[in-house]
């Protein structure tokens, strides 16, 4: 069973009002927003690079959820990073939602690759973030 010292980088997020479904827990789809703004914020605040600017892209290529437990506002949450595979120009995150006691909710995993802005060909992740994401490789992550 995944734990959140699985989990190199603990990212605290924070929930909204309208996350609540009409189930009375957080909407499958917030999940996914969580994940990408965990991620963008952790490399954003990282590295010196203008996102809006920048030559190249990262694109969303796949992305995948399994739920453990409900959760819902206001509940103080965490996303768990780590990366599981670094490609020349792809990255594998796992990744974790950890409810207020710290417990796995949701594990799930995201695919950035990255593309040159104009003509949306792969690329080289950029040295300044592929030597962020070499620091939360996973012990058996896959570098290429």
């Amino acid at each position: 069973m995944t734990s959140s010292g699985d989990f190199p980088v603990h990212w605290p997020v924070t929930t909204r009002w309208t996350d609540n479904d009409m189930f009375g827990h957080l909407n499958n789809a917030v999940y996914y927003a969580l994940f990408d703004t965990a991620i963008n914020a952790w490399i954003n605040t990282n590295c010196a690079i203008d996102p809006l600017t920048a030559p190249w892209l990262g694109v969303v290529a796949e992305s995948g959820c399994k739920y453990f437990a409900e959760l819902k506002f206001p509940d103080p949450l965490t996303v768990g990073l780590a990366v599981a595979r670094l490609g020349n120009s792809s990255v594998r995150y796992r990744l974790a939602i950890l409810g207020p006691g710290g417990d796995v909710a949701a594990e799930g995993h995201w695919v950035h690759v990255y593309v040159d802005r104009s003509s949306r060909r792969p690329v080289p992740i950029p040295g300044e973030i592929r030597s962020l994401l070499q620091s939360i490789c996973s012990p058996d992550a896959v570098s290429e």
